[in-house]
């Protein structure tokens, strides 16, 4: 039972690694004493090797499961030249789900010997990220962003700084 003191003891939000140069057992103390039984990785379209070696070392030493999600944009109804319909939503999304669950074998095959879920959802990704961590109940959010300017990003967040901020749960931010 945790005591109240331990309660509301502030929690780390996140932090900003170069997913190059950390190897897992690296990984700061208050990341290796937080238990992350379930790690959410949202892929895009490259995800660096480095970032699936740093979640793969960190789920292995807390045996946690991992979620793998790729968002991708609402389909909408395809049309022929014509004016015919080629393909419905409801059949878009579908051709789309496989072709995402599709692209995650490979990251889901990087992370070797952990226990891995795929999942695909349609809508923005920082949305989707953030309903997808509740529905999982994710303890961790592992985010690859590209390095950017401050002033860049102060004047447009990127997805990483969005969740940063807005997550429920620590995020690890990897710098690609």
């Amino acid at each position: 039972m945790l005591s109240e003191d331990a309660h509301h003891a502030p929690r780390p939000r996140g932090l900003c690694i170069p997913a190059r140069s950390l190897h897992p057992r690296e990984l700061p103390l208050h990341l290796k004493g937080t238990m992350t039984k379930r790690i959410l990785v949202p892929v895009g379209q490259s995800e660096s090797h480095a970032t699936m070696s740093v979640v793969r070392g960190l789920a292995r030493d807390q045996g946690s499961l991992v979620r793998l999600l790729r968002v991708v944009p609402v389909p909408e109804l395809v049309m022929g030249r014509y004016g015919r319909t080629i393909a419905y939503v409801d059949q878009e999304m579908e051709r789309l789900t496989a072709q995402g669950l599709e692209e995650l074998m490979c990251p889901a095959a990087e992370l070797e010997g952990v226990p891995v879920e795929r999942v695909v959802r349609f809508g923005e990704p920082a949305e989707e990220i953030l309903l997808e961590a509740d529905a999982f109940g994710a303890d961790l959010i592992a985010v690859t962003t590209s390095t950017r300017s401050r002033l860049a990003s102060a004047l447009a967040p990127g997805l990483g700084e969005r969740l940063l901020r807005e997550a429920p749960v620590p995020v690890l931010l990897l710098r690609d």
